[in-house]
């Protein structure tokens, strides 16, 4: 009997003691702030559906930034594995060169230490996600990758009217449909917008969970919150989710977001 106490008791401090690591936020990435160039703007254009022209006059009024790269940081909550995993806290940072490349790095933390780091590489159409223990990369895992590139300009989002390859389509006075290419295709991204404050809340499109997966999977971008970060009005807190998990599997919440900075190198680089 004291034998069984014992090994309860231990369960149970290394229950508390998990319990404390997994909620220990880590420090953030170091800050990603090289000199800025000069950011030229452009005039709104005159032709965009109600609901897009409200968000546009919201975020930046008459004219919108020319965004050619942007480097998002901050910390994340993750669920591993996304349907019925544990949540582990983890830092972020997502390198764009906006609308043709990205980099996505993420360690994950236990009491703040890092415990693994996810590289995953966009580049050329082509999607590699590094893990310590498998890569992933295909077709399949590229169409998805495709679709991030383009909702995570939701931090940048004056892309979607600054590239002449991306397409509005009115759906009614809360939704439209925003088309973006995809090699040779096009992918479809539906967008509702807040009825109170014409901002984006979110993003709706059919996504391939993996490369193993035969059919898509409806894949949600939720903008939770919006604040001023250094003058601009950003999604700071975001989450996402797989419609068949009903719930968000991760929450990403901004730190610091760079503009227009050569992205070359850090785009190819490993690790942090």
């Amino acid at each position: 009997m004291q034998s069984l106490i014992i090994f309860l008791a231990v369960i149970l401090i290394l229950l508390i003691i998990s319990w404390i690591g997994l909620r220990i936020k880590p420090k953030p990435f170091k800050p990603f702030s090289p000199p800025p160039k000069e950011t030229r703007s452009l005039p709104l254009p005159d032709d965009l559906p109600a609901p897009v022209e409200r968000f546009y006059r919201q975020v930046y009024g008459e004219r919108v930034p020319d965004i050619t790269s942007a480097v998002v940081s901050g910390r994340a909550r993750l669920r591993l594995p996304s349907k019925r995993g544990i949540t582990f806290p983890a830092r972020f940072r997502f390198i764009h060169e906006a609308g043709k490349d990205y980099r996505h790095v993420i360690q994950v933390t236990f009491f703040g230490l890092p415990l693994f780091t996810v590289n995953e590489y966009y580049l050329d159409n082509r999607s590699r996600m590094e893990l310590p223990f498998s890569v992933s990369e295909g077709s399949k895992v590229d169409q998805g990758a495709n679709l991030a590139l383009w909702a995570e300009a939701m931090w940048f989002p004056s892309l979607w009217v600054g590239d002449p390859r991306a397409r509005w389509q009115a759906i009614d006075d809360e939704t439209a449909l925003l088309t973006v290419p995809y090699r040779e295709e096009q992918q479809r991204i539906l967008v509702r917008f807040d009825p109170e404050t014409s901002l984006l809340g979110i993003m709706e499109s059919m996504r391939f969970k993996g490369q193993d997966q035969q059919q898509k999977t409806l894949w949600l971008n939720e903008a939770l919150a919006w604040k001023s970060i250094d003058g601009k009005l950003l999604p700071t807190v975001g989450a996402v989710t797989w419609f068949d998990e009903s719930k968000p599997w991760a929450f990403f919440t901004v730190d610091e977001v760079v503009y227009n900075i050569n992205v070359e190198t850090p785009l190819q680089e490993k690790g942090e």
